[in-house]
């Protein structure tokens, strides 16, 4: 990169803007249906809604009564009814009950549905078929872009991964365009546009049509964002299926963090009550361990409270002047920061005793072989065992996944055999879990045509790239294949460490694995923002399947000296984790740059396992 070296990270953009503009839009909606109403809210919007307006916003706006879309309503004396929701079938089908309920006792009231980020044709067509459709009025909020922290924007859509790479349902394409050009019109425009994956490249084709139709007048503004860089999920499966080993991906992994916070309960918070805690750059003691590899957090956190209780001791020899200034300026704060530092202790505590538990550490070694590619047959043996007691399914998943992604497969007698295992130890009701994990290239099963990988690549350098490519895409639509230990190979992801890798100084974005492999994800974006193209990584796109892109804006001045040059996005289309937040943390700090995330969601191996199981407990 231009800017290596350099240590002055730029500040990231104030994206408050966005939740005040999603506010004043809600209200605007809720306005237009004057007087007191009843508002029914989908249960995956509650908490994004929390964050953007809270209960007491939405009663000054008249909202009386609360309810949560599936739980039949009381007897409502309300003549409004007003519904926010996602664009689903199931939903139009709840809501045109009440309303036919209603018409068949007599009962008048105007209701009225928000679509949340947008509504679909087909939601339209079931309230049409319903009968209702006429009795309802329908708006959008155009809610496509949640800050849940400085530099980490969701748009809280956890079905984007099932609905776009195992259905192939595209209709999420358009909200994520739009995202696209909401972001471009307040901090743009963006100068370098790179990307890689078919999702990747489609969202940037329609959100490149969007500004041409609009016109915007971002032109002659400086950007507060440089550059961005798209990513489907499906590029890297391999990191999103390992273990995360930095604080706040265990906490995600452990306490599951939704929408920002988490609830820690009794085993944490040492009361007989859960806490739910806000999770962000605000909270003084997790902003300085959120990134760190969790063998560094205990002795940080025992640093803290010994310098905490130095700050206490200091009141000893305090005349009542100083006391009085204590008291009012410091004391408030050292309250606060104690309670923090007790509730991380204790999630630390809780993570000790579910991961001992768990047998961590052989699970850790058996991924960590995998990603090598040493010890195949023992880390198969290490999986069936783990099948055989029943830990646990998803962590069961978890593991074949693992180990057919970075095997390019399962040799045929091997995938019979987990399989049949898997389905006597947790039920025959997962067939269908399989059948969706081969479709996604999750976990499949070597055929005939994965041996002609060596005959591939001696071909490959007889012929043009070009011609290379076509083969390459004949071979791949025998079976879809990770490829993974060539790419591994070519970029270097598993780092060569002399001696013990030193995770309290880590040298490189493997640290967030225990030093033992480099998130392929960060590692793209790092080699090709250092290129500032693809040059150079001809071979890598081609085991990745191709679809990727680099566009330069030629309207938009490229000024080295501007700051906005090392802010950027990094979008990923299925979902991000929080170690590769972390990963690329600390790319951001070695370059002198700024990362901002914006994901369809937060994810990470057991939400991916859970969005392709069918078994309907």
């Amino acid at each position: 990169m231009a800017f290596a070296g350099r240590r002055d990270v730029p500040e990231p953009p104030d994206f408050g803007i966005l939740k005040r503009l999603a506010r004043d839009q809600l209200i605007y909606l809720l306005e237009q249906l004057p007087g007191k109403k009843d508002l029914f809210i989908e249960a995956d919007l509650m908490s994004p809604l929390d964050r953007i307006a809270n209960v007491s916003i939405l009663k000054q706006h008249e909202v009386d009564k609360l309810y949560k879309v599936e739980s039949r309503p009381a007897l409502s004396t309300s003549d409004q009814f007003c519904f926010l929701v996602r664009p689903r079938i199931k939903t139009m089908r709840y809501i045109a009950d009440i309303v036919n309920a209603d018409k068949m006792s007599g009962r008048s009231r105007k209701y009225k549905i928000i679509f949340s980020p947008q509504k679909f044709y087909a939601c339209e067509m079931v309230l049409e078929e319903e009968g209702v459709f006429g009795d309802v009025t329908c708006d959008e909020w155009s809610f496509y872009l949640l800050p849940l922290d400085e530099d980490i924007i969701s748009m809280e859509l956890p079905e984007f991964f099932r609905d776009y790479f195992l259905e192939g349902d595209h209709r999420w394409i358009n909200s994520v365009a739009r995202a696209l050009q909401l972001l471009n019109s307040l901090y743009g425009p963006f100068g370098k546009a790179y990307g890689i994956g078919r999702c990747a490249k489609m969202s940037y084709e329609l959100w490149r049509d969007l500004e041409e139709e609009s016109e915007g007048d971002s032109q002659g503004r400086k950007p507060e964002i440089g550059n961005v860089f798209l990513m489907d999920r499906d590029t890297d499966y391999v990191t999103a299926l390992c273990s995360q080993m930095v604080y706040e991906g265990l906490v995600d992994d452990t306490f599951r963090i939704k929408c920002g916070s988490v609830d820690f309960g009794p085993d944490v918070t040492s009361s007989d009550r859960s806490i739910k805690v806000l999770l962000n750059a605000e909270d003084k003691v997790f902003s300085q361990i959120r990134n760190e590899h969790f063998s560094s957090v205990f002795g940080f956190l025992s640093q803290k409270s010994r310098n905490l209780q130095a700050q206490y001791d200091r009141r000893r020899g305090m005349d009542i002047k100083q006391m009085k200034n204590f008291v009012s300026q410091e004391l408030k704060g050292l309250k606060q920061e104690h309670r923090l530092l007790s509730l991380h202790i204790g999630a630390c505590e809780s993570i000790m005793k579910k991961k001992t538990k768990q047998d961590f550490q052989e699970m850790i070694k058996a991924e960590h072989s995998l990603l090598e590619g040493f010890d195949i047959r023992e880390s198969t043996s290490f999986i069936e065992e783990h099948i055989d007691r029943q830990v646990s399914p998803i962590e069961s998943l978890r593991l074949m996944c693992l180990l057919s992604i970075t095997e390019n497969g399962l040799i045929p007698k091997d995938y019979r055999s987990l399989k049949t295992q898997y389905l006597q130890s947790y039920g025959p009701e997962h067939l269908l879990t399989f059948h969706n994990l081969k479709r996604i290239g999750l976990l499949t099963e070597q055929s005939a045509g994965e041996t002609l990988t060596a005959v591939e690549s001696k071909v490959s350098k007889l012929v043009t790239d070009r011609a290379a490519g076509k083969i390459t895409d004949a071979f791949n639509s025998l079976a879809r294949r990770s490829n993974f230990r060539a790419i591994s190979k070519k970029l270097g992801l598993i780092p060569r460490v002399d001696g013990e890798y030193d995770l309290k100084m880590p040298r490189d974005m493997a640290y967030v694995f225990s030093g033992a492999y480099i998130p392929l994800s960060c590692k793209i974006i790092e080699q090709v923002l250092e290129r500032r193209s693809w040059l150079g990584l001809e071979e890598i796109v081609r085991l990745l399947n191709g679809n990727e892109f680099s566009v330069s804006d030629t309207t938009v001045e490229d000024n080295p000296a501007w700051e906005s040059q090392r802010v950027i996005l990094a979008v990923f289309l299925g979902g991000c984790t929080f170690s590769e937040i972390a990963a690329l943390r600390f790319l951001g700090k070695e370059r002198g740059c700024k990362f901002i995330f914006l994901t369809t969601a937060i994810t990470n191996s057991a939400r991916m396992m859970e969005a392709m199981i069918e078994a309907k407990a």
